[in-house]
């Protein structure tokens, strides 16, 4: 079915081409119904004056104040007519606080006439600091209470109907007003909105219907209109969403697959009696969903989430060797290099003569684990190759590599995915087309995810949670380094890095970026704007090159540093890793390249150099790789920002918690969501308007249950029509491919 043809229409043939043209390059609004599904932010009540105290730094805000007070200042200045300048400074208020305005040249003309002291506006622009105060630079406005009142109201009589005026996202180009107005003229399409709820379900709940609260979203005459609206838009993103996820499970479950059962007396067994320690309550769980899992006849799909250090690997291999033992093989993929040849190291290390079949002193239950990445040599890439085809090789640990059509596997059992957030769909999907049946599916992620994102992004996974960390492990002390405010901190730091060194212990620094010419930025001939310049005096990344050799010439001299980062070639990548793990090198500077799964337990300290650069999830797996150990380990973020910013405040909160759930909820309020169908990897507009993940975690658990029984008994949605356009409409190609995890 296709979609309603009314709020199909391009928006150039109601607005007209140049507004549409604006819409679509600056707000992603192509037709009717987009425009209708772009919901105000905010309302302010006519009489009533936002809060300017409660301004966000460098964002384009829309504001509505009183002008306090405007003043016209004349200036020296060599271009401008007669050799004088105009600068209007005007000053306008929420009844507390205040915030400037300023217009320079030809436009204070204009604003000079109309905003007089007393007068209400709309004011439109991006917040900025000059002197150390708060203003907006050349705003827009829009007068709600100017002189001519008879001209105002006929105006904005249809766009500010009632006392609550709507506030959209808005940009530079199209103000919120201008945009208030374009949806006045789409709004009567929004009686022709087909409704995707089932009519039992909005009735059993008390939802408005969606014309009604299209209606009340854009035009409320009160607070409990917007709430209405509200409650029923959120409904419609959550019940669409969960009903995509709903028809993937239902769809997987009808797919068959080869049951893995665990044999007795088999390599797990003597795997596990070789254990030099007992797996914690947490893995013991996990391992049985996951064995359960396996011994189905229709596909695993689960999420394997824990805290960075919890034993996710060992819970893996366990489940690979499973697979193994029962005739099958495993693939385990990797995001990079470095990691996939740690892993390799590691599980070779932990399996012994178990990982030696076929080889003088292999055990009687034996296997090859092979190791398959791009930069391999000729001879070593046929042999893994050949080891796969003929079943030789139980186990294969490898990056993208894995995936070429090259690749063949002699029964592909079980796959599992680290760090899956790294790898596209197709990426997934093309190994998992290996098998001579549908494999089953582990994906591994170390980055905690709040329930309610379980529940979306990874909706059609069953989900394990580790939240335990194995006996011995130690804690780590956190402690943010204010290198501007007190330099000698950061002088502490690297004595407390040369005292770890001393005691036998290594240590990692992290930096930003590279430092090569490759990664300087790139000089334009244009002449910058005064915003640009300010920006380019802010100092850039600090850099591992630079970084690395300033401290083996001072801080850290006589100690032994190398450096580690993405350019570098892969053996020589695995050389640096392998003498920093064997203890050669005393302290490794490197990018976020060590970020996942790198296990080196003798590192002990930690120092990130300009943190405020990185995301809470990113700080919080880059010290895991501290600790690992029975010694304690220590965690440095190294800022130049000051005390009362964000990005310190975002430190501070890393510093005072271990626990990445309680982060990633942090991380997660702090980007703003985005799109859970993952943005950045669909490419397209965000499809949560509405829905907040983190607080709205009843409407999706309820929505996940109704969207449940719906796919159950209509799998195909053949008596609900206006949902499955509803559906068609959320999952173009490239959407339904991500939801395709599995």
């Amino acid at each position: 079915m296709d979609l309603v043809p009314v709020l199909d229409e391009p928006l150039k043939k109601t607005l007209g081409p140049a507004t549409a043209k604006v819409m679509a390059e600056h707000l992603g609004l192509h037709t009717v119904g987009d425009l209708l599904h772009h919901y105000p932010r905010r309302y302010e009540e006519r009489g009533q004056l936002t809060h300017l105290a409660d301004l966000p730094m460098d964002e384009h805000v829309t504001v509505v104040a009183q002008v306090a007070d405007a003043r016209l200042h004349t200036f020296a200045s060599p271009k401008a007519p007669r050799g004088k300048g105009q600068r209007l400074e005007v000053t306008i208020t929420d009844g507390s606080g205040r915030l400037k305005l300023v217009f320079f040249g030809h436009g204070v003309h204009k604003p000079h006439k109309e905003l007089l002291p007393g007068t209400r506006a709309l004011f439109a622009g991006k917040v900025s600091v000059f002197n150390h105060r708060l203003q907006l630079a050349h705003p827009a406005y829009e007068l709600l209470g100017g002189k001519d009142a008879a001209e105002e109201a006929a105006e904005t009589v249809d766009t500010w109907a009632g006392a609550l005026i709507p506030l959209y996202p808005a940009t530079a180009k199209l103000e919120s007003w201008k945009i208030a107005k374009a949806v006045q003229t789409v709004l009567p399409h929004a009686q022709e909105a087909l409704d995707p709820l089932p009519e039992p379900l909005r009735a059993g709940r008390g939802l408005i219907s969606l014309p009604e609260a299209l209606l009340k979203i854009h035009r409320p005459h009160t607070k409990a209109d917007i709430e209405d609206a509200r409650s029923r838009l959120k409904w419609d993103e959550a019940f669409v969403l969960q009903v995509a996820l709903a028809r993937r499970r239902h769809a997987d479950a009808q797919l068959p697959a080869v049951a893995r059962r665990p044999k007795k007396d088999g390599m797990l067994s003597a795997f596990d009696a070789k254990l030099p320690f007992t797996l914690t309550e947490g893995q013991q769980k996990v391992t049985k969903e996951i064995f359960d899992d396996l011994a189905t006849e229709h596909p695993m799909h689960r999420l394997l989430q824990g805290e960075v250090g919890s034993g996710k690997t060992m819970v893996a291999l366990r489940a690979m060797l499973t697979v193994v033992d029962a005739g099958g093989q495993a693939a385990m993929l990797a995001p990079t290099e470095v990691l996939a040849q740690q892993h390799h190291r590691s599980i070779t290390e932990m399996m012994g003569e178990l990982a030696e079949g076929g080889m003088l002193g292999g055990a009687e239950n034996s296997t090859k684990v092979v190791l398959l990445t791009g930069s391999m040599g000729a001879a070593g890439r046929r042999q893994a190759l050949l080891d796969l085809v003929t079943g030789e090789a139980g186990l294969v640990i490898g990056t993208h590599a894995l995936i070429e059509d090259k690749v063949q596997f002699h029964d592909l059992g079980l796959v599992v995915v680290d760090e899956q957030h790294r790898f596209g769909v197709e990426q997934r999907d093309a190994l998992r087309g290996k098998g001579k049946q549908p494999p089953h599916l582990l994906v591994m992620t170390a980055t905690p995810i709040p329930r309610t994102v379980a529940m979306t992004v990874f909706g059609d996974l069953d989900t394990s949670v580790l939240d335990q960390l194995p006996a011995g492990r130690s804690p780590i002390a956190s402690h943010v380094v204010p290198a501007a405010d007190k330099p000698h901190f950061l002088s502490r730091a690297w004595e407390r890095v040369r005292e770890e060194v001393s005691n036998g212990h290594q240590a990692y620094v992290v930096c930003p970026r590279i430092g090569d010419e490759d990664d300087a930025p790139k000089k334009s001939k244009k002449k910058p704007s005064p915003e640009d310049a300010a920006e380019a005096e802010k100092r850039p990344p600090l850099a591992v090159l630079e970084v690395a050799d300033q401290l083996a010439k001072g801080p850290l001299q006589g100690i032994a540093v190398e450096v580690l980062h993405g350019r570098m070639p892969p053996d020589e990548k695995d050389a640096v890793m392998r003498r920093f793990a064997a203890g050669e090198t005393h302290v490794l500077v490197a990018t976020t390249v060590i970020e996942v799964g790198v296990n080196v337990p003798n590192a002990t300290a930690m120092v990130i150099m300009d943190a405020d650069r990185f995301g809470v999830s990113q700080l919080h797996q880059l010290r895991g790789r501290v600790g690992r150990g029975s010694a304690a380990g220590l965690c440095l973020l190294v800022t130049e920002m000051p005390e009362a910013s964000p990005a310190r405040q975002r430190l501070t909160a890393v510093a005072s918690t271990l626990d990445g759930f309680e982060l990633s909820r942090l991380d997660l309020e702090q980007r703003r969501e985005g799109d859970v169908l993952g943005q950045a990897q669909s490419g397209a507009r965000t499809s949560l308007r509405m829905l907040a993940v983190i607080e709205d975690e009843e409407i999706i658990a309820e929505a996940r249950e109704e969207a449940t029984a719906v796919v159950a008994g209509d799998p195909d949605l053949t008596h609900l029509p206006a949902l499955r356009t509803a559906l068609q409409a959320l999952l173009d190609d490239e959407r339904e491919q991500f939801l395709e995890k599995g």
